[in-house]
């Protein structure tokens, strides 16, 4: 679970980090059973890492399920060339019950469920146009069943991926989950 990759910022431990990052850096750790780098990198501002777990947390308590939001990751990483997320998504995707087969279709944007195609077209039109979607890339959401607050909750999906592919691109984060192969990189 390591790469030779240099991280342009250092990757914190709970001891080295700022206070207010501690109690953050501890609840990761206790939810994953380690700390992810992409975690380690973020805690160097207080602020930036509890608006990344919070903005998990608040998403892994929505409506969307836990399988569909690694769908999206994986399909949002790929785009992005995020190596870092495509690699630690696919493992959470795989944890929530998505098959290798599933997970390697969302990261081309694919999927043989109408409704999880639906999302990760409309995710990876989010990414694509820069969120200057039409009203019937809306509408398919709904027509595939989707109701507006889940509408909102895979838009939200795309806004962390496009916040933790960047953090883990500009900085250079260590992969430190089984890689994946990137299918395109941005």
């Amino acid at each position: 679970m390591t790469s030779s990759t240099t991280s342009r910022l250092p990757l914190l431990n709970a001891a080295d980090a700022p206070a207010a990052s501690r109690p953050l850096l501890d609840a990761v750790h206790g939810a994953f059973g380690a700390t992810p780098n992409m975690f380690r990198a973020v805690a160097n501002s207080p602020a930036a890492l509890q608006a990344m777990w919070g903005f998990f947390g608040a998403l892994g308590g929505g409506t969307l399920s836990p399988r569909l939001g690694e769908q999206i990751a994986v399909a949002v990483a790929d785009r992005n060339g995020c190596e870092y997320c495509l690699a630690a998504h696919t493992v959470l995707g795989r944890k929530a019950g998505a098959s290798a087969e599933e997970m390697s279709a969302a990261q081309a944007g694919e999927s043989a469920d109408p409704a999880t195609a639906a999302a990760l077209r409309f995710a990876l039109r989010v990414v694509e146009q820069r969120g200057q979607v039409a009203e019937g890339d809306v509408a398919a959401l709904r027509a595939a069943g989707f109701d507006d607050g889940q509408v909102v909750e895979i838009l939200a999906h795309v806004a962390l991926n496009l916040f933790t592919n960047y953090v883990n691109v500009a900085f250079s984060v260590p992969v430190d989950f089984p890689g994946v192969k990137l299918r395109r990189a941005a």
